[in-house]
């Protein structure tokens, strides 16, 4: 009988806690279901007291209707935006500045060689065959003038060509004297016909191996012709090279001396391939070189290469230059600044740009403490300005301080990925 009542109580304490373990399950749930009606309806719990005072992401919404009352509230597939408060803005340094359109110049640095003027260099040489007599510029650097003999050839061909002319000139002369005969004088004006055409034929030969009107002149009044032929310089300037020695043997055409005058000289510079499409002939600059400490010569651009060098990624560019004095000498280096005028862009500071690799984004003042990240595409840069292509408009501010705390903390919260 005892046992009967023991087997009672333990079937009627497990049914007991069956009933409320089913109890349970039953009305659980519907706790964690209000609640998140609740947060789908716009209601939120109470924020503790350490989340207010940190940045807090709060996604775009909008109030799309009603109902039993109540604003329904929608998330937007806009960026979310990042809260920092004011206090928190002034602890880290942000500052904000307005994106506006500015007249930009950017100065294009590089550095030039100077080089001889290769529109000024001239070569000497010879029309005839021949032998060094006289060699008066016997070393390469030494200045000359305009007309100034550089040497003088000995030549036997040259000398029968001039013998020959003084033979022509004689008969020439005793041809073209009258005659009392008519005959005598119709054949005579035939002979001094052909007498001239002769002289003038030798006189000519003469003139294309480099015989000058004075030289010609010198040997008809003598009637002697000349030993040696000079060789005159055609510029005024320096002997670059020189190929002659004294008593040497020269062929016709063989290169003599190389002249160069240094009265304008040439500055070769470089512009890298971002740089090149912004230079163009006519172009402006200013240039400057450590041999001539505080002159700065203004100067334009007046050749562009069109090759591009494969080693250093980087164009020619020319620009000629006065060299009053000489004092600009080939093979120096010089600084050289190029001003381009951009035009009026739409701007903001470099350091309002975040660069991530694949694109550039910046964080606009959406104002009470929100920022939202926003891609732009960015184009040139002067002046430590950025030009906006696209994603901003004028007159909206964006953070220029501060800008990596604030993208630091956006892809903390999961704002930017």
């Amino acid at each position: 009988m005892k046992s009967r009542k023991t087997a009672v109580m333990v079937i009627s304490f497990f049914a007991l806690a069956a009933l409320i373990a089913g109890l349970y399950l039953f009305w659980g749930p519907f706790p964690a279901v209000e609640q998140e009606k609740g947060h789908s309806q716009g209601q939120s719990a109470p924020a503790s007291d350490q989340d207010q005072g940190a940045a807090t992401v709060v996604p775009h919404t909008a109030i799309n209707g009603a109902e039993n009352g109540q604003a329904v509230m929608e998330a937007q597939p806009e960026a979310a935006n990042i809260e920092i408060p004011e206090s928190g803005q002034r602890y880290i340094g942000v500052q904000t500045v307005a994106a506006e359109k500015k007249s930009l110049v950017r100065t294009i640095r590089t550095v030039g060689r100077f080089e001889y003027d290769e529109r000024k260099i001239v070569t000497v040489n010879t029309r005839i065959e021949g032998w060094i007599e006289r060699l008066k510029v016997n070393y390469t650097g030494r200045y000359v003038k305009k007309g100034e003999v550089l040497a003088e050839i000995y030549s036997p061909e040259l000398v029968a060509a001039q013998q020959e002319y003084l033979n022509i000139l004689k008969w020439s002369r005793r041809d073209t004297a009258p005659s009392s005969d008519q005959n005598d004088g119709s054949l005579g004006r035939m002979l001094a016909l052909d007498a001239e055409a002769m002289r003038q034929a030798a006189r000519q030969r003469l003139m294309f191996w480099d015989i000058t009107e004075a030289q010609l002149k010198k040997i008809e009044e003598s009637g002697t012709p000349l030993r040696t032929l000079a060789v005159f310089s055609p510029v005024s300037g320096y002997a670059l090279a020189k190929s002659a020695l004294q008593g040497m043997k020269v062929q016709a055409g063989e290169r003599l001396f190389d002249l160069v005058d240094t009265s304008t000289v040439w500055l070769l510079a470089d512009v890298y391939e971002q740089d090149i499409a912004l230079v163009g002939v006519g172009q402006k600059a200013e240039i400057s070189t450590l041999a001539l400490p505080g002159r700065v010569f203004a100067s334009v651009v007046e050749y562009v290469s069109p090759v591009l060098a494969g080693e250093t990624r980087t164009a020619k560019i020319r620009f000629t230059l006065p060299n009053k004095g000489g004092q600009l000498k080939p093979q120096m280096f010089a600084d050289v600044g190029l001003k381009v005028n951009l035009g009026s862009r739409l701007v903001v500071p470099d350091a309002a740009i975040i660069s991530t690799g694949v694109r550039q984004l910046v964080y606009v003042d959406k104002g009470e403490g929100y920022f939202e990240p926003r891609e732009v595409r960015v184009g040139l840069k002067a002046e430590g300005l950025s030009e906006i292509i696209a994603g901003l408009a004028a007159g909206e501010k964006v953070a220029s301080a501060a800008t990596f705390l604030i993208d630091s903390e956006a892809r903390l919260k999961g704002v930017v990925k």
